[in-house]
């Protein structure tokens, strides 16, 4: 057995360097934890009533843009001819993959969906806006967008979409996922019909930090504990309004934007469409209310 002393470990005691060694290399360990917690508290904040999130809609919430797939649905419904739906096609794909948005094109959404809703009932695009959501829209939802709102709704806290969708699109959308509700068009209607003309101007940029703003005004929140979700470099002044301001799947413009000031970002887009971070997502689709004027509207449907 002697010749095989050599496979039995040795028993060696502890030196006083071997030990002091020990007790440095735990202290390290114990007081990097703690700086990553210092560094990383807990968010969202469970319980804060105070605090809320804030979401773009279009390729932050879901690929593409509302109005577009609203649009599609409204053409299966014969809302509109073959050559109407050509150039919905037309103003997607370039919003999808042109890299840019185009006021033109912007303004030529807007104006066909106001034309093709006037003279309908609210109540009835209201129905339909359920049915398109299923057909069209259910599929488009990025899921790590819905786990990111799901965090704060599990911690208590309100959620709001923040678009230039459409409100009777975004209150849809907001309702199927579970959200608090929703800021968006305002399109005029009398006696519940659709007039073909907005109440204010559309909630684009400056605007939708203003109904932010407005809203958190109503609610009694902190907009220092708050978070806002966005693509585009359209919503830095959202985003700069929050103490939380996160870039999701974000346009060149505002990934630069976003490193600069030390934000955080979340890509989900897979494959050659995340490499080319250049494309923005369009947020001025649609027709909407001036910021207040939505917010306030807004507060006054929920209570």
């Amino acid at each position: 057995m002697a010749a095989l002393g050599w496979l039995t470990p040795r028993r060696r005691s502890a030196t006083a360097r071997s030990v002091l060694a020990g007790e440095a290399s735990a202290e390290a360990a114990r007081k990097s934890t703690q700086e990553v917690l210092e560094r990383e508290p807990e968010f969202p904040v469970p319980g804060d009533e105070r605090a809320a999130a804030f979401f773009d809609l279009d390729n932050t919430v879901m690929q593409g843009a509302a109005l577009f797939h609203f649009g599609r649905g409204l053409y299966k419904r014969k809302f509109f001819d073959t050559r109407e739906l050509a150039r919905f096609a037309w103003q997607q794909a370039w919003f999808r993959l042109a890299g840019v948005e185009d006021p033109e094109h912007m303004q030529e959404a807007r104006d066909s969906a106001l034309s093709i809703v006037q003279g309908h009932h609210v109540s009835e695009l209201q129905s339909i806006g359920e049915e398109i959501y299923d057909e069209y829209m259910a599929e488009r939802i990025w899921p790590g967008t819905r786990a990111l709102a799901q965090a704060h709704l599990d911690a208590g806290q309100r959620v709001w979409l923040v678009t230039a969708a459409p409100v009777e699109i975004a209150t849809v959308i907001a309702r199927r996922l579970g959200l608090t509700g929703a800021l968006g068009t305002v399109a005029e209607s009398v006696d519940g019909v659709y007039t073909g003309k907005l109440v204010g101007e559309p909630l684009h940029g400056p605007a939708k930090a203003e109904a932010v703003r407005a809203l958190a005004l109503a609610e009694g929140l902190d907009l220092t504990r708050c978070a806002a979700y966005s693509d585009s470099h359209n919503d830095i002044p959202m985003l700069s309004l929050v103490g939380h301001p996160y870039a999701i799947n974000p346009d060149s413009k505002l990934r630069k934007h976003a490193r600069q000031m030390d934000w955080r970002l979340r890509d989900y887009r897979t494959g050659r469409k995340a490499a080319k971070v250049g494309i923005p997502a369009a947020a001025g689709v649609g027709a909407v209310a001036g910021g207040t004027a939505a917010a306030i509207a807004l507060h006054r449907k929920r209570r």
